[in-house]
């Protein structure tokens, strides 16, 4: 009675909450996750900051100039000479500096470029990965519904049977078996119906994580939709595909070429530097007592060179550490791309299967219902148990509840295949936008 009671008292919170708004589309959720996501926002920032790379690199090649002043008192007494003095003398100095061949500094700004192009790549791998969590999360919620909905109406039908099997008892018609049997069955769906509220709650709190907000009701997935196939229908494209586009794979690339410049520039700490160099200086010194000053202005330009002989090792030492971050760079690529062929034929293969499994199902559910029928007809006419139908009733919304899970489980599939090879966009949302329907009120 009270599994019973919690369950309506849950079941109308659900109803009171997704029944308020109009449903809303995997677009229309996605375009508030864009907004909201902490996750992708925290990205965004993340790619803020790489761009200034750029600058930071490119100021390496320009001039410095800088400020210099002094002002200082000084007090003099001569016990030998018999006198005493104090001065105060100031100036003030400019210097500037323009690299004219600095390698290490020529490589950390090939560097920037190539870390502005990271921070991009870095990016569209959050966008890709904001795409996937937000379909899943709104698909999590319509497979929970499903199961919920499945579950209602399997709670429905055990109901009847029970109050069948209990009138069916009081006459003397049936023994207390098919009651305890109808019983017990009604008493797991209850159970069942509480996890399957329970679940949705958790799926619902997963999306407005990424909303930050309530989550509006949902448009459902048509029953009649056709899963779309993966075009090309070839899984070698695909993989071929991957290994060439996928955003790992690119990433994986430009991380290789930044260890590579390192390696360069570290070489670079063996070479001579060449400097313009500029300088002017303005110093004034005037005595109290004498009332005499002297000033000095002086400016110089010219070239510096400058050539590193012994450091320690330090520099041999980066070189072999750079040279051995270039192989690790070399292998993660190479992992990188077999990553992506394996998550390519895995995506592939789960979205041709899901398709096949759906449509399996779909001719089992078929089949199932025909044979429900057929028990309960048998029922009727005595060469069925009541139990018989107890079962087929099962195996009926079991069936459906896998059938859901398969179509949901390919569209998953799908995406995660475009993902895979670096093509998926919002676009890809929207495509899908068409094989849902309004949620009914």
């Amino acid at each position: 009675m009270r599994l019973t009671l919690l369950a309506a008292i849950l079941t109308c919170l659900a109803e009171v909450v997704w029944g308020a708004n109009p449903s809303a589309n995997l677009s229309a959720i996605y375009q508030l996750a864009r907004d909201n996501d902490a996750i992708y926002a925290s990205a965004l920032d993340a790619y803020k900051a790489g761009l200034e790379k750029l600058p930071q690199g490119k100021a390496l090649l320009l001039p410095t100039l800088g400020l210099s002043a002094n002002l200082n008192h000084t007090d003099t007494e001569s016990n030998l000479a018999g006198y005493s003095n104090s001065a105060d003398p100031y100036g003030y100095g400019l210097s500037l500096t323009q690299p004219i061949y600095r390698k290490q500094n020529l490589e950390t700004y090939e560097q920037a470029k190539l870390q502005v192009l990271q921070a991009e790549q870095t990016l569209k791998v959050s966008e890709q990965d904001l795409h996937l969590r937000v379909a899943k999360a709104y698909f999590d919620i319509l497979q929970a519904q499903d199961v919920l909905t499945t579950v209602r109406a399997q709670k429905q039908a055990y109901a009847e049977q029970l109050a069948q099997a209990r009138k069916t008892f009081e006459v003397g018609a049936a023994t207390i078996t098919d009651t305890d049997e109808a019983k017990a069955r009604y008493d797991l769906t209850v159970a069942q119906e509480i996890a399957a509220l329970n679940d949705i709650e958790v799926k619902r709190r997963t999306l407005e994580k990424i909303i930050n907000r309530e989550a509006p009701p949902l448009a459902l997935l048509d029953e009649k939709a056709r899963l779309p196939l993966p075009q090309p229908n070839d899984m070698d494209a695909w993989v071929k595909r991957a290994e060439s586009d996928s955003l790992a794979v690119a990433l994986g690339q430009t991380s290789q070429e930044i260890a590579r410049r390192e390696v360069d520039k570290q070489k670079g700490g063996h070479l001579p530097t060449l400097d313009l160099v500029a300088n002017y200086n303005d110093n004034r010194n005037q005595a109290m007592a004498t009332q005499s000053s002297v000033n000095t202005k002086t400016g110089s330009i010219g070239l510096a060179l400058a050539l590193p002989l012994y450091q320690g090792g330090a520099i041999s030492s980066r070189v072999r550490e750079a040279s051995a971050n270039l192989e690790k760079a070399r292998f993660d690529l190479e992992t990188a791309r077999r990553q992506a062929a394996l998550d390519t034929r895995q995506a592939y293969l789960g979205v041709i299967s899901g398709n096949a499994q759906a449509q399996a199902l779909e001719q089992a559910l078929v089949s199932t219902e025909t044979q429900l029928r057929s028990t309960k007809l048998g029922l009727e006419v005595g060469v069925r148990t009541r139990v018989d139908v107890l079962n087929a009733e099962q195996q009926v919304y079991s069936t459906r509840k896998d059938l859901a899970a398969a179509r949901y489980q390919a569209l998953i599939a799908g995406l995660t295949l475009k993902a895979a090879a670096g093509a998926l966009t919002e676009a890809d949302l929207k495509a899908l936008d068409g094989l849902l329907r309004e949620k009914k009120p």
